[in-house]
């Protein structure tokens, strides 16, 4: 029951993350741009630095065996397929799709939150030290992620309030995540595939959608910012995994 409870209490505090849009609306566009990219580069860092200092060892130590790669390459190939499919993430706002999008991306959100909940819960089933770093991972990815989504939504034709309310309605999935799991874990896969199956995910968001955003930046000094917070990134992750074990 205690873990269960660090679990729905971590994605709920995830989930309250939906609500950064409420942040933006006080800053210029130019400002917004400068810090989103910045964040996609402390995410890119942090999601890497999850997957391969904390998941894929831990997923390898439990398995002793190959099955633990193959669902790290499961990982990556399903949210290849989730992406192509049911969202994309729209940072160039000029070119966001309008309404039929808007809603597409509210269906691929929520699923990808409700991931996020049983990548949470498995971690926090093998250990909470492993939870509370893979919940950490999950925040860092979910910062800028939350802000482009807001912005589809806001392009996409919704009003501020009503953008807000969806956003955090598909946050709260990954509840529901957390509850499926700790429900139904004797049926689960062993907690080495959920372990590596995260890794996957967590190599393709970074290797996919936010490190190519981050090639989009030409100037010197904002590319060197972002290089930074990349690697801050990673070395925050590793001080928690030196910390943790």
């Amino acid at each position: 029951m205690y873990t269960l409870l660090l679990a729905l209490a971590s994605t709920f505090l995830i989930s309250l993350i939906s609500l950064v849009g409420l942040f933006t609306l006080t800053l210029r566009t130019e400002v917004f741009d400068k810090i989103l990219l910045i964040l996609v580069g402390f995410a890119s860092g942090s999601l890497l630095g999850g997957a391969f200092f904390h998941l894929i060892p831990e997923a390898a130590f439990s398995s002793m065996n190959d099955a633990s790669f193959m669902a790290i390459t499961m990982g990556i190939a399903v949210f290849f397929l989730l992406e192509k499919f049911l969202w994309r993430h729209c940072h160039e706002r000029e070119k966001c799709p309008v309404h039929p999008f808007a809603y597409l991306n509210i269906i691929g959100d929520g699923i990808h939150n409700f991931i996020d909940g049983v990548i949470v819960a498995a971690s926090f089933l093998t250990s909470v030290p492993l939870g509370i770093t893979t919940s950490l991972a999950v925040v860092f990815h979910e910062i800028p992620q939350e802000i482009g989504d807001f912005a589809v939504l806001i392009y996409g034709g919704f009003t501020v309030k009503k953008a807000l309310l969806y956003n955090l309605a598909t946050a709260f999935t990954a509840m529901l995540g957390v509850l499926f799991t700790f429900a139904f874990q004797s049926q689960l896969p062993a907690t080495y595939y959920l372990l590596g199956f995260a890794a996957g995910g967590f190599i393709y968001i970074a290797s996919t959608d936010l490190i190519p955003e981050l090639h989009k930046e030409r100037k010197p000094l904002n590319s060197s910012l972002q290089f930074v917070a990349l690697i801050l990134g990673l070395v925050l992750m590793w001080l928690l995994k030196l910390y943790m074990h």
